[in-house]
């Protein structure tokens, strides 16, 4: 993974540069619902998976087993109904994924209109990881990207503000209902 570059300097006059390791086959996935209910703390529920190498026969992404798995963690996690608002990534809208939601009574989904990234909180979560953790650094290999992806999502896990911030940033606001994105 090419790492982003937050800040960096050199003399005047010379452009800066910077080496970056070749690049890996393997792929890292991240699903997280941001969960908000008014008057209540957000939280934040992620799953990060570290696919094999995709020409060995690895998925690049995650599958919507791996989505159903979340929601319900998720929804053990809340014990509350969750309304979920989704951008319509073609896995969202998995024929399998859309035949488990309908058969649950604790789920539903909204869907955001297409190309709309600006009303998608979770948006917000990844611009955070890649400021916070990700920013200038390059990485050994996949494990030491998992375990600054690990950290930084852990951090703002327990900071509900920065949740909060993120639905804020949509200009989406709560209507008493409990939501996850």
């Amino acid at each position: 993974m090419t790492p982003p570059t937050a800040r960096t300097w050199s003399r005047r006059g010379q452009t800066p540069i910077i080496h970056v390791r070749g690049r890996s086959q393997r792929r890292i996935s991240i699903a997280a619902l941001t969960c908000y209910k008014a008057g209540e703390r957000s939280h934040l529920i992620y799953r990060p998976i570290v696919h094999p190498d995709h020409k060995a026969g690895g998925r690049r992404s995650f599958a919507w087993t791996d989505y159903r798995d979340l929601l319900i963690v998720a929804h053990q996690q809340l014990g509350k109904p969750i309304v979920l608002v989704w951008d319509n990534l073609n896995v969202h809208r998995d024929r399998r994924l859309r035949e488990f939601i309908e058969a649950q009574d604790w789920v539903s989904v909204h869907y955001l209109p297409p190309y709309a990234p600006q009303l998608n909180s979770v948006e917000g979560i990844w611009s955070l990881l890649r400021r916070r953790c990700q920013a200038n650094v390059a990485f050994a290999d996949p494990a030491h990207l998992m375990r600054a992806l690990r950290r930084g999502l852990h951090q703002v896990q327990y900071r509900s503000d920065l949740n909060d911030g993120c639905l804020a940033g949509t200009g989406v606001a709560l209507a008493g209902a409990e939501s996850a994105l």
